[in-house]
């Protein structure tokens, strides 16, 4: 029997495939799990079709989840997210890196320190939704920005991602990718101007 599918398959699936072997049968668990596609460019602020695309994605009915790491000016955090087509969940940084310019953060601990913990914040929260299968595409908006500045750890992302349980999606955009990552992704997109 050959299975055939756009999905992954994993080790902790609830899904169970039958095979039929001399009139023994033999459960087998898979995880579905969508795809890892990973965006990338050489600047900052090429993402605007990945926002067009989980807009669409939610007004067909679709449970979308989009955080900015690094992006930010609203105040918004986890705790006060905008919801869009009834189903696109959108979060920005609740003090985020973009607000400053890389000297005033370098030169202010306290507000590097707040930074950090905003962004870690909603990276705890991804883990979660990550493993929750809520959503149906999420999209991690310069995640690699984080993992360059050392606030989140590249591992943590690695490993959160190979146990995931998410019928969809997963975007991830960023200018600097780490190999390791690279080779993670069903599909690499490089964008242009």
């Amino acid at each position: 029997m050959v299975i055939s599918s756009s999905h992954i398959y994993s080790k902790s699936n609830l899904d169970v495939v039958n095979i039929n072997t001399a009139n023994k049968t033999n459960g087998k668990r898979f995880t579905q799990n969508g795809q890892i596609q990973i965006y990338q460019s050489s600047f900052r602020g090429s993402y605007p079709s990945i926002i067009r695309d989980s807009l669409r994605n939610a007004a067909l009915g679709r449970q979308v989840l989009l955080i900015q790491f690094m992006r930010g000016g609203v105040k918004q955090g986890i705790d006060n997210a905008v919801k869009l087509c009834g189903n696109l969940t959108w979060i920005r940084s609740s003090h985020s890196f973009d607000q400053y310019n890389s000297e005033e953060i370098d030169n202010n601990k306290n507000l590097k320190k707040s930074i950090h913990e905003s962004t870690l914040e909603l990276w705890n929260f991804c883990k979660k939704k990550l493993q929750s299968g809520e959503y149906e595409q999420i999209i991690l908006d310069e995640i690699f920005l984080a993992i360059d500045m050392k606030i989140i750890d590249k591992d943590d992302l690695i490993s959160t991602l190979e146990n995931r349980f998410i019928s969809g999606d997963v975007i991830l955009t960023g200018t600097d990718i780490p190999k390791d990552l690279l080779l993670m992704a069903n599909q690499i997109t490089e964008l242009r101007s």
